[in-house]
């Protein structure tokens, strides 16, 4: 057999991370584009990381060199399994301790969209778009995340098709809609071997039928907010929406609580917060109840809009029927709010696979070029997850971030030597998910953000 030919040298740990895929590359060139494509993700750039961004030449009169060729075969023609490789990505961090998935986590599922001009570019369509709160032309994604308290990290992510894009619309065989795709997406995390304490995802899903039916008829354990004013049909004199069944709980103040506890949240930056949370009985629902609603609020006299979940769970209340009957594990109150709360670890993750990464900078339209280009940057965050995870011990020791010289205003393209003091093991490394403070500016110390719990218990 033909020895393997090496590629061009990249710094140390870049290297000991790429060679792990290597096998999954049938020729040097596919070998050296994988690493090429890491470092234009990793190094900072001062405009959008377009493949003219990633090889370091100017836009638009760079785009034939010869760097950019090569990356825009790598994703759009060049043979080679994404699959394969996101199982190799997956399999590295289930194999570190500190990154394998556990029963206290959550798989977080949620959809994101961007912006995208024309309609060239596949699963383009105007559309709702997160991002920007409102309906334009623009991609959506339907992706995972596996989360506790103290990490998190991207699974898998599926393209949202608009039916006014297959020729049938919705009645074309193509057509899913999100939850569909979600939940195609909780089976790929479960044949991965995931484990998970539930399912958590917002009122996009909770309020879906087919979604949450099938969750209930697989036994799958989930929590999911729903909109306050969803209604059921019930007798005119009853109560039909959980905000209302909430308002109906009674409360005096914090030294007269009524059936509200006291839920405290810990966070990484030392605060903590203070919500009430109780049960809510109406309908189907209730702690006695195969299905429970619950709401958690910063204010039970107000219940503001900003500040109040109301949640749904097929996890059963401690010492009930369900319980002894169920199987899965009973969850109190404050665990089924802490849950929830680590929905918001996926929302941390955008900024730093949008901002820092370039999620949406694609400058490709296919199909198969646009998953690449997603799974790409999906290898980058988890290289800087593990490798910060090598260098931990130094960062956690107190040593201050001194970063080397900014490259974001260098045009030409990046040389080893300028890559590798961002990659260095030892203070030039920040305590983040990440060894290049391109990156990790965004990722510094893990943040936790804003009202997602580390520590959830009752007050006393």
């Amino acid at each position: 057999m033909t020895p393997r030919q090496p590629c061009p040298a990249m710094p140390a740990p870049l290297e000991e991370y790429a060679v792990q895929f290597d096998d999954l590359f049938g020729h040097r060139a596919q070998r050296r584009s994988f690493r090429d494509y890491l470092q234009g993700l990793l190094l900072p750039r001062d405009r959008n990381k377009t493949l003219t961004a990633l090889a370091g030449t100017e836009p638009g009169v760079g785009a034939q060199a010869a760097a950019v060729q090569r990356l825009q075969s790598f994703v759009s023609e060049s043979t080679w399994e994404a699959g394969a490789v996101n199982q190799r990505r997956l399999e590295l961090l289930q194999a570190d301790a500190r990154t394998t998935t556990h029963e206290q986590g959550v798989l977080v599922i949620d959809d994101t969209g961007d912006r995208k001009s024309g309609q060239q570019t596949a699963h383009v369509g105007r559309q709702y778009l997160g991002s920007i709160g409102k309906i334009d032309n623009g991609l959506v994604v339907v992706s995972t995340l596996w989360a506790d308290d103290e990490r998190y990290y991207p699974l898998h992510a599926e393209p949202y098709t608009p039916a006014r894009r297959l020729p049938k619309g919705k009645a074309d065989a193509a057509f899913r809609t999100k939850p569909r795709i979600a939940l195609q997406l909780i089976e790929a995390a479960l044949n991965t071997g995931v484990l998970f304490r539930a399912i958590v995802a917002d009122s996009g899903y909770g309020t879906n039928p087919t979604f949450v039916e099938q969750l209930l008829e697989e036994g799958l354990p989930y929590v999911v907010s729903v909109k306050p004013s969803e209604g059921l049909w019930a007798p005119a004199h009853a109560v039909h929406t959980p905000q209302a069944a909430a308002a109906e709980l009674p409360w005096q103040d914090a030294a007269a609580p009524g059936p509200w506890i006291a839920v405290v949240r810990s966070f990484h930056d030392g605060h903590t917060e203070t919500w009430w949370a109780a049960e809510l009985v109406y309908g189907p629902y209730g702690p006695q109840r195969p299905v429970r609603r619950l709401v958690a609020t910063t204010d039970p006299g107000r219940l503001p809009a900003t500040s109040s979940w109301y949640l749904e769970t097929n996890l059963p209340a401690p010492g009930s029927k369900q319980a002894k009957q169920s199987p899965l594990g009973a969850a109190s109150i404050a665990e089924v709010v802490g849950l929830y709360g680590l929905r918001g670890w996926i929302e941390q993750s955008y900024k730093q696979l949008k901002n820092e990464l370039g999620w949406a900078d694609a400058m490709v339209r296919a199909d198969l070029a646009l998953r690449r280009h997603w799974l790409l940057i999906f290898c980058a965050f988890t290289f800087c997850c593990l490798h910060w995870l090598r260098t931990v011990p130094a960062t956690a020791a107190g040593v201050p971030h001194q970063p080397p010289r900014p490259l974001g205003e260098k045009k030409e393209a990046a040389t080893v030597d300028d890559l590798a003091p961002y990659l260095a093991p030892g203070p030039r490394v920040v305590d983040a998910v990440g060894g290049a403070p391109a990156l990790v500016a965004s990722l510094d110390r893990w943040p936790t953000p804003s009202r997602t719990p580390t520590i959830v218990g009752l007050a006393h």
